[in-house]
């Protein structure tokens, strides 16, 4: 398909959706800010970001509008099919330099990835977020990757007192300790209108209210995000300012905060947790 320039064929290495219902967290807390953050406007059919490299190993993340065609691709390569994915020129949005997500492949045959040369114009080439460091993005990137990766955090916080580690940019396990494990057990406890005990820690009690304000006043499109998980059970992503959760609508929710770099924070299910989780499910897009 066509690069940054006509004359010059990017070499697709990857792609990813970005729609209210599926998004790269790391781009923002919800879909209007991932879209803000590639100048991009926030349309309901959303977009396909397709990552490649040029003939002279530049990065490029080409914006196209054909999500259809690019969500067939994704789903191939998911169940390890082989997918030749060359959307029509006339579906590209734009191209942007330089990749928003780590990629650990490079096309064959051409230099090494690097930005391209923009000569001072144009944007800045995007970059994935520092894994050496701890902020929103890199809070978002750990809780995507634990919904990712549910079952291997969930039979950590069953079986161990610390996690391990579960790949760049992601955190170093489920927080150990007493109080928090007490924590855990006394569950999400805030039913709609009434103040209840809950976790102790004050960030994840601010965490629990909010995600519960959001059954009462909807939050922009893709704070909640919601896929399948079993035929009983749906795995959700929620994200709010300074905060992450993880969550499966049959079992306990994870919770991230800005405030404790790399922790993770059970919360049980208790009696509340099921009609919250219940709740933010019905509120989030759920695609055909």
């Amino acid at each position: 398909m066509a690069g940054a320039d006509a004359d010059d064929a990017l070499l697709v290495l990857t792609a990813v959706l970005l729609t209210p219902a599926r998004f790269p967290g790391v781009l923002g807390d919800d879909y209007v800010a991932a879209c803000g953050a590639l100048t991009l406007e926030p349309y309901e059919e959303g977009y396909g970001l397709v990552l490649g490299q040029d003939g002279d190993g530049a990065r490029w993340t080409v914006v196209v509008d054909d999500v259809s065609l690019v969500a067939v691709a994704i789903a191939a390569w998911d169940c390890g099919m082989a997918y030749d994915l060359s959307p029509d020129e006339r579906s590209v949005v734009c191209a942007l330099p330089g990749w928003p997500l780590a990629l650990a492949v490079a096309a064959p045959g051409v230099p090494a990835p690097h930005d391209p040369e923009t000569d001072g114009e144009g944007p800045a080439p995007l970059a994935p977020p520092d894994p050496g460091s701890w902020g929103p993005a890199q809070r978002r990137l750990g809780a995507d990757e634990i919904a990712e990766r549910w079952t291997l955090w969930r039979e950590q916080i069953d079986d161990a007192q610390s996690g391990r580690p579960a790949g760049e940019g992601a955190p170093d396990g489920p927080r150990d300790g007493e109080a928090d494990r007490e924590a855990a057990d006394e569950g999400g406890e805030a039913e709609a209108g009434a103040a209840a005990p809950g976790p102790r820690h004050p960030g994840v009690r601010r965490a629990l209210a909010e995600a519960l304000a959001y059954t009462e006043t909807p939050p922009p499109p893709g704070r909640i995000r919601s896929v399948f998980a079993s035929a009983d059970a749906r795995t959700l992503r929620v994200d709010g300012p300074g905060w992450s959760m993880v969550a499966r609508t049959d079992d306990m929710a994870l919770i991230l905060l800005d405030e404790e770099p790399g922790e993770v924070f059970p919360v049980g299910r208790g009696p509340a947790l099921p009609g919250l989780l219940k709740a933010l499910d019905a509120l989030a897009p759920h695609p055909a």
